[in-house]
Parts: C-alpha cells; sequence; structure tokens
C-alpha cells in the first residue's frame, strides 16, 4: 500500500456486507484503512460492522464501530460524536448506504417511496449535516456520495425511485461542492454501474425473477454489460480511495463512473 490516506479519519456508512463476500462499504474500509486511515464504520448490522472491524484490526490497520440506522437523525449524531471521541477529528466522510426497489411510481406505493427516499437520500443530508461543521471548522475535508449510474438514465432495470434518490444525492453532492469549496471542502460521488457484491446476490431473484440459480443470473446480468462481466466492490472502493486522497485535490462537484462503459449507452 502508497499510505495515500496516512493519519486521514474517515468516516464509512454501510461498513458492513449483507453476506459472505465484499460489499463496497465493507472494501472501502478496509482499502482505507491499508492506506494510513483510522477508520470509524458504522451498519444498521453489529455483527456485520465487527466482521469489517476485526479484517482491519487483524491487519493491524486501526478502526471503530457503531451500529446505526443513518436514517435517524439521533444515531447519526451519535455516530458523529463517537468518532470525534475516538478520533478527534473527520477528514473524510463516505455516504454508503442504499436500497434498490424495483419500480416507479405506478408500481409503489407511498410508504416504499417515503423508506427509499429515508435511506437512500435523507441519510446523506444527516450525515453532511452532522459532518460539514466539523469540516469547516477543520478548514478541510472530502466528502464521497456512493451514487449509481441510475441516476443517468436507464439501465436496464425499472429503477424508477431507486434512481430519483441517486440523481437527489449527485444534486446535493454538486451544490455542497461549490457552497463549501471556500471552506477547504471537496464533494463528488462514485456511479457504479452493474456491480457483482452480497447486496446484488439478495435483490438478483427480485429484479430478474425466481428462474434459475445465482449463477446463472449473475451470468444473465454480466451479459448487460459491455465488458463481458460486472465489476465487483473493490472497483468502488479505488474509485472512492482516488475521490477522498489528496490526489483528488483540485476535484470537486463531480461523478466518477465506474460501470465498464454500461452509461455510455445512454447518450
Amino acid at each position: 500500500m502508497t499510505r495515500r490516506l496516512q493519519d486521514k479519519v474517515a468516516i464509512v456508512t454501510g461498513c458492513g456486507s449483507v453476506g459472505p463476500g465484499w460489499g463496497n462499504g465493507k472494501a472501502m474500509s478496509v482499502l482505507f484503512a491499508r492506506e494510513g486511515a483510522r477508520v470509524f464504520g458504522a451498519d444498521i448490522n453489529g455483527d456485520a460492522a465487527a466482521e469489517t472491524r476485526t479484517i482491519i484490526q487483524d491487519e493491524g490497520g486501526v478502526c471503530e464501530t457503531a451500529v446505526a440506522d443513518v436514517s435517524k437523525a439521533a444515531d447519526v449524531e451519535g455516530m458523529v460524536n463517537a468518532c470525534l471521541e475516538a478520533f478527534g477529528r473527520i477528514d473524510i466522510l463516505v455516504n454508503n448506504v442504499g436500497i434498490a426497489v424495483v419500480g416507479g411510481p405506478a408500481e409503489l406505493d407511498e410508504n416504499t417511496w417515503d423508506h427509499i427516499i429515508a435511506v437512500n437520500q435523507k441519510s446523506v443530508y444527516l450525515t453532511c449535516h452532522h459532518v460539514l461543521p466539523v469540516m469547516e471548522r477543520q478548514g478541510n475535508g472530502a466528502i464521497v456520495n456512493n451514487a449509481s449510474i441510475a441516476a443517468l438514465g436507464w439501465a436496464g432495470v425499472h429503477y424508477g425511485f431507486y434512481g430519483a434518490t441517486k440523481g437527489a444525492i449527485v444534486s446535493m453532492t454538486r451544490a455542497m461542492a461549490i457552497a463549501h469549496a471556500k471552506n477547504g471542502i471537496r464533494a463528488n460521488c462514485v456511479l457504479p454501474g452493474l456491480m457483482n457484491t452480497p447486496l446484488v446476490h439478495a435483490a438478483l431473484t427480485r429484479v430478474y425473477g425466481k428462474e434459475g440459480d445465482i449463477e446463472t443470473l449473475v451470468r444473465t446480468r454480466d451479459k448487460q454489460c459491455p465488458m463481458g462481466h460486472m465489476g465487483d466492490a473493490w472497483d468502488t472502493a479505488y474509485a472512492a480511495l482516488f475521490l477522498a486522497s489528496d490526489e483528488a485535490k483540485y476535484i470537486t462537484g463531480t461523478e466518477l463512473v465506474v460501470d465498464g462503459g454500461l452509461s455510455v449507452r445512454f447518450a
């Protein structure tokens, strides 16, 4: 490792994985720690967060975790305060919590809409609401929001509600980038495409139906990608690492697309 985040403190939400293997938040947390960051991971699943913490600590890294529902204001405030108590500062905020439901206004009810908004979009507001004042006092900081190419167009699945929230995250991030540039704070988005992660495995039968096993459904999804296969959590993690690092010190208000060329088809 090149220690690209040496001595920085990073909050990563959704730091655990919903099943065996590597989810985006788990990979980000471990990669950031390998690059020298002290990681504060938060997840609604305490066991998943603990697994990530153990991996980091077993590799000699530094990680603290908290159980938090980042769609709840009190949980987010507690998470941020716990990070400050543990490490004294916050240099990086990675918003990596999200849920995807197939359907749009005609198919899904109001409660589903409210839930997706709360988890995907309100969570970004809440974390930034509590972290931005900290970064302002420090005079620097980097925010990386994990959005999706669903914000750009049709990705082969009817993610109407999901895409709306991810589009809102892109807009929020651009606005924050301009508003806080004078404070030394950068804000950018990663836009993953079709990725092969435990969360995706859990959703495959909901998206494509129950015909065939997971391997068959993965191959179906692979074929949608111009490169012939999905990306993985490490592709997302390395993109986030770049945007969080000082290598991206003159990059703000932009979107880094990680999709193997899929979104080119939207144009």
